[in-house]
């Protein structure tokens, strides 16, 4: 059980004062062991064994001070007395004061956990949740991983969707990974249900090897390596899960780059086509542009190119759309993939052209057609 304890054994109790009066908040101090903190976590849903702070029953605990032995000091706000931004900005003063970091919060040795997590942390200070571009920064000597991200390696970003917590451990998923890569992979916690993967570049090349020459064999490999990891994680651990996928980079040098790439793949894959599970950004160039676009330049837009916009909220016009344009226009393909007589996807362009005044069998309306269908992904229609 949790134990309040007096306020005069804080190592560091001016930190404390400093964010109560900084914040306007009252901070309490319990006691607990590092074994009541882990069911504390996964009592909150808490995936991240390194996080910083939970909440729970109207309450968010900060990990605040390591003891002597195996108890662990928390620092206790109200939830309704905290904002996100400021619960974030507690973390960071308890990061940057060094008392997360007493002896015992991570006890000394060199396992893989250990590294990625002091990697993950890096990360955390330059990026947080942040899903566009960043600047790039090179990994510090002090990240213990460095020496070995300089290779050029394959970036992977794993989200998982399970709305329960998974009970799986770091070992556990990182075992599975080294056997489904079967080389070298290191396995990155950053946000929440949220992973980088790094596995060598050797495995595309063995792949290309293996197939011949082909102009579009890197982009193919790595949307393979993408279905099989999918089918993997979904069928044996996380469930319902996605993955995005980069070129490979030298992680030592372009980190964070590559986190902001794949988040922003992520974020994009996600609203534009919602019923897949593998985001790659060679796939999302049009999606970038259009979500570039402010939403009321959208609007007027679509208002301006269509009289009456309703028939692309019809699912079967979506759907015969959308298997028309992914066989690039071909009216046979396209009716074989739907299961329709050649004459009934006939009708049904034909009844989109009497409706919109676009007929999608010419070049510049089908190209206006898709952009529409873009842009109705992404712009609340009232």
């Amino acid at each position: 059980m949790i134990r309040v304890e007096a306020v005069g054994r804080m190592t560091d109790m001016a930190t404390k004062t400093r964010l109560e009066k900084l914040l306007g908040v009252t901070c309490s101090v319990v006691s607990c062991s590092e074994t009541e903190w882990r069911t504390m976590q996964e009592s909150a849903d808490v995936m991240n064994g390194q996080a910083l702070s939970i909440e729970l029953d109207g309450k968010v605990y900060f990990r605040w001070h390591q003891k002597s032995g195996s108890d662990v000091e928390l620092l206790t706000v109200e939830s309704n007395q905290l904002t996100g931004a400021e619960r974030a900005l507690i973390e960071w003063v308890l990061q940057s004061s060094g008392l997360t970091q007493k002896e015992g919060m991570h006890k000394a040795g060199n396992s893989e956990e250990q590294r990625a997590n002091q990697l993950s942390q890096w990360i955390h200070e330059k990026l947080g949740g942040q899903y566009t571009a960043a600047q790039d920064e090179e990994l510090p000597d002090s990240i213990g991983l460095k020496s070995r991200l300089l290779p050029s390696m394959i970036p992977f970003l794993l989200v998982s969707d399970h709305p329960q917590h998974t009970h799986t451990t770091y070992s556990e998923l990182y075992k599975l990974l080294k056997s489904y890569f079967g080389g070298e992979v290191y396995l990155i916690p950053l946000e929440e249900k949220e992973w980088l993967i790094l596995c060598a570049e050797e495995l595309l090349a063995s792949a290309e090897d293996r197939e011949g020459d082909s102009a579009e064999k890197p982009e193919e490999a790595l949307a393979l390596f993408c279905e099989g990891l999918y089918e993997l994680l979904s069928n044996e651990w996380l469930g319902e899960c996605h993955l995005a996928v980069s070129y490979p980079m030298v992680p030592a040098h372009t980190l964070l780059s590559t986190v902001g790439l794949l988040r922003e793949t992520m974020y994009l894959g996600r609203a534009f086509h919602v019923t897949s599970n593998i985001h790659l950004p060679w796939m999302l160039h049009m999606e970038r542009l259009i979500n570039s676009i402010p939403d009321g330049v959208r609007r007027q837009f679509i208002d301006r190119v269509l009289s009456r916009s309703d028939v692309f909220l019809d699912p079967e016009t979506l759907t015969t759309l959308e298997a028309f344009f992914s066989l690039d226009c071909n009216v046979s393909d396209t009716a074989k993939k739907l299961y329709i007589h050649r004459n009934t996807l006939l009708y049904r362009l034909d009844k989109i052209k009497q409706e919109t005044g676009l007929d999608v069998r010419t070049f510049g309306d089908a190209v206006l057609v898709k952009l529409i269908l873009l842009l109705y992904k992404v712009t609340k229609r009232k």
